[in-house]
């Protein structure tokens, strides 16, 4: 079989997206996928099944650069992670794009300003057909095109939540969502955070940009292709083969470009495990490829009334960004808070082992569950690394005052809407689920492995497009800004290697 024109390892934010944006270019091109389709069975909404039996999460292992093994929430299906994702499809704000100060250090600028970046956003939202509204944020930036849908809309415990913020003086507003909420229900009544989409209901990798992608007959999908390694050319400047396992075949493909999009840490791995000269790995002259990990430092909070029911059954509408770019007092920001998708006595028993199942079902009837998230900042010694055939992550928590502060203030307010018991939980390495930095973008090679259009310094027809390339982690979650950037990096795609 020939080799197609261009290879996108991975299918999801990043590789899908990428692939919608070269739709109707006539090139040839293979997206490899190492997962299969999520299979709609009746584990996607048993709550049991998902969050205290581990259903759907991986069978490996990574370690801890101590040596301690775990099994991280990292899937592996067409659509990538985003198939379990809570479909917030936020823009960083336009200060994410500069320098800032928190209480852990600088988080560094990007090398493009937020009105070059911002036409990407308003396509991607389009691409994903987000729901959300204008004017409730304080700190939203600039949008040159209003969003198509109305926001998801507040049930009646939520509601009132929302009224209890404004009551405080502060600013909760609608999450801007990628969800088609009638399509979401009609398949189960649940919330759709942390659950796997086999319908429609979520517009995920598969479901949005994957599916018009494949809608150019020149685009093609395979799945159950574990990518191995790169093979570098001779001279060492570019990419001249992917090798890559298939039903227990060993395969080689010579695309002209290779993307790679196989997630944060998958992509750093294939770099790292790719023969080298030097040993380091491929596109890594800098050695920063593995390096300046992140992946947000988040709690997850509960504000309970013991006499108001919670009858909420999805829930995840709102989000409040009063402290995002200060902690409400003039000093350093702290971050954003969100709703999680509506818990039960199931999912508290997967953290709550001990506790009797009626205690827990009373206290997740009675809660209104609050997802905290605070800027992680780059650390070339925060990294993923390779030992053998093992990942190793050694993720080196930052800025974790900030996540303190939002606490802090957090349970303030909730008991002053009159929750008189508010408890939280960090969230540990076990859940990657933002996971970016890895093999980032910058103007400088000695520092960036890629540049500004997520091209390899070190290869020219290698680009890693991925929540890797991330510079920072901001404050938000980063599934809108990878499928902005993938929709630049396609147009440049297009412009600079297949104009001709």
């Amino acid at each position: 079989m020939a080799s197609p024109d261009i290879v996108i390892i991975g299918s999801g934010i990043g590789g899908a997206t990428i692939a919608s944006g070269l739709a109707g270019s006539g090139a040839s091109i293979l997206i490899l996928e190492r997962g299969e389709p999520l299979p709609a069975t009746p584990e996607t909404r048993d709550t049991r099944a998902i969050f205290v039996n581990g259903h759907y999460r991986p069978k490996e292992m990574w370690r801890e650069a101590g040596g301690a093994t775990f099994n991280p929430g990292n899937y592996y299906y067409v659509g990538g992670n985003s198939k379990f994702y809570g479909a917030v499809l936020i823009r960083y704000r336009k200060e994410d794009f500069s320098a800032m100060e928190h209480f852990g250090g600088v988080s560094p600028a990007w090398p493009f300003s937020y009105e070059e970046f911002e036409p990407w956003y308003s396509k991607a939202e389009q691409l994903f057909r987000v729901r959300g509204t204008l004017g409730e944020d304080p700190t939203e930036p600039f949008h040159s095109i209003p969003y198509a849908f109305k926001p998801v809309p507040d049930e009646a415990p939520i509601a009132r939540a929302r009224a209890e913020l404004k009551g405080l003086g502060l600013h909760p507003a609608s999450l801007p969502l990628g969800v088609d909420i009638d399509a979401w229900l009609k398949d189960g009544r649940t919330g759709w955070d942390a659950f796997p989409n086999a319908g429609q209901g979520k517009v995920d990798a598969q479901t949005g940009p994957l599916a018009a992608a494949l809608a150019d007959p020149n685009i093609r999908l395979e799945t159950g292709a574990h990518v191995d390694y790169l093979e570098a050319s001779p001279d060492g400047r570019s990419i001249a083969a992917i090798h890559y396992t298939q039903k227990g075949a060993q395969k080689t493909l010579s695309p002209k470009l290779v993307i790679l999009s196989a997630g944060a840490v998958n992509s750093a791995v294939i770099l790292l495990r790719s023969p080298s000269s030097d040993g380091k790995g491929l596109a890594n002259s800098s050695d920063q490829v593995g390096r300046n990990f992140m992946n947000h430092n988040s709690s997850a909070m509960l504000a309970i009334d013991p006499r108001r029911r919670n009858d909420a059954v999805y829930q995840k509408t709102l989000m409040l960004n009063d402290y995002y770019l200060s902690d409400g007092k003039g000093g350093k920001p702290l971050g954003n808070v969100q709703l999680l998708g509506k818990i039960d006595g199931n999912m508290l028993r997967a953290n709550v082992k001990l506790a009797p199942k009626f205690a827990l079902d009373f206290m997740a009837g009675h809660a209104v569950d609050w997802y905290l998230m605070c800027e992680d900042l780059p650390d070339p010694e925060s990294r993923i690394m390779v030992d053998g055939k093992d990942i190793v992550m050694q993720w080196r928590r930052s800025n974790m005052q900030s996540l303190e502060g939002l606490t802090k203030v957090m349970r303030e307010n909730f008991r002053a809407c009159g929750y008189p018991i508010v408890l939280s939980r960090p969230f540990d390495k076990r859940t990657p689920s933002h996971q970016c930095g890895t093999v980032r973008m910058g103007d400088d090679p000695g520092s960036s492995p890629l540049d500004p259009f997520c091209r390899a310094y070190d290869h020219q027809n290698l680009f890693v497009v991925d929540g890797g390339f991330l510079p920072t982690s901001a404050a938000v979650n980063p599934a809108l800004s990878i499928a902005a950037q993938a929709l630049r990096v396609a147009d440049h795609i297009r412009k600079t290697e297949l104009s001709a």
